[in-house]
């Protein structure tokens, strides 16, 4: 029997319905993000929107060039993700458009930075997590969620609404720039955290994302989620019911800030936590313009930050 998601209780004693609207009041002084822009994005044609000035986003739009609704670029049962995520069935995903971090280097980049997608309405947010349930995926995984967080919560309520609904394990994908005042609203309503952690060098952060405070901000942060969720649990069908996924993404010549990243995760996590060391690096968006990571990793980097996380004891996906 699969274990029941924690939002299910939240649902039936009426606290998801106030954390709903407690979050889509947040985003009339928007701070989901670490951005904290303050933009009010409750326009609900914001995000199509555009100046006089040659097709700019409007201003209501906020760092993440989305307004009041959540938009969908694709969704999914996604076979690509870890194992223990996708399992036989696939992990449900949902790809948000948009994004607040502004990674230069970004492997989304047509999702994240382009105007693409789909607004959906809560009641249509509703209806692809029922298709993704329908179809034998493990979760609902949201991809690049922070921005959207009070519009998938209104998906949630709505779907919960549905005779017969499934409730899945919810998925946090997040790029790890989440404030806590957002974390704390998905106390209890998100099941695996599965945040990046892509630099504890704050230079490298100003550099590649435009964000110094990265380092400070992604440590609070999965401290936050591991404080909700805990050590990694397993359902009965193999995939992760509860717990923190962490993802890092091993960047050409970086190899010591990644030693950093994984001694960090060592030293106060140890094998409570799974951290996935990624080596898919490629050269998409605006690296051209980085020449130090206008190239491919190479295989020996990532087989050496494997066997640094290995020597450190950490569980590696």
């Amino acid at each position: 029997m699969e274990p029941t998601p924690s939002y299910v209780r939240l649902y039936q004693s009426g606290e998801l319905r106030r954390r709903v609207d407690a979050a889509v009041a947040a985003l009339a002084d928007c701070r989901l993000c670490a951005r904290r822009c303050g933009t009010d994005r409750q326009d609900r044609d914001g995000g199509r929107q555009k100046d006089r000035d040659g097709g700019r986003p409007n201003d209501r739009d906020g760092e993440c060039r989305i307004g009041r609704l959540a938009r969908v670029s694709s969704a999914f049962p996604h076979m690509g993700e870890e194992g223990i995520i996708r399992g036989t069935g696939g992990s449900g995903t949902i790809f948000l458009a948009g994004c607040s971090l502004h990674c230069k280097f970004c492997q989304n980049f047509e999702i994240s930075h382009d105007d693409s997608g789909r607004d959906l309405e809560p009641e249509q947010l509703a209806g692809t997590m029922a298709h993704l349930a329908s179809q034998g995926c493990h979760n609902f995984n949201f991809v690049t969620p922070t921005h959207c967080m009070p519009q998938i919560l209104e998906g949630l309520l709505e779907y919960l609404g549905r005779p017969g609904a499934r409730p899945l394990p919810i998925v946090w994908n997040t790029g790890g720039y989440d404030t806590l005042e957002t974390l704390e609203i998905l106390d209890g309503i998100v099941d695996v955290y599965m945040p990046d952690f892509k630099f504890f060098d704050g230079t490298a952060a100003a550099r590649y994302l435009d964000a110094p405070d990265y380092p400070e901000v992604v440590v609070a942060g999965v401290e936050e989620m591991f404080r909700q969720v805990g050590q990694v649990r397993l359902g009965p069908d193999g995939t992760m019911s509860r717990g923190v996924l962490i993802r890092h993404l091993v960047m050409p010549g970086h190899l010591p800030d990644t030693r950093r990243i994984l001694e960090h995760l060592a030293n106060r996590y140890g094998s409570e936590v799974v951290v996935n060391v990624m080596g898919q690096y490629r050269p998409c968006g605006h690296a051209a313009s980085f020449p130090e990571i206008s190239r491919s990793l190479d295989h020996s980097e990532w087989v050496e930050a494997r066997r640094i996380g290995a020597d450190l004891g950490l569980m590696l996906a």
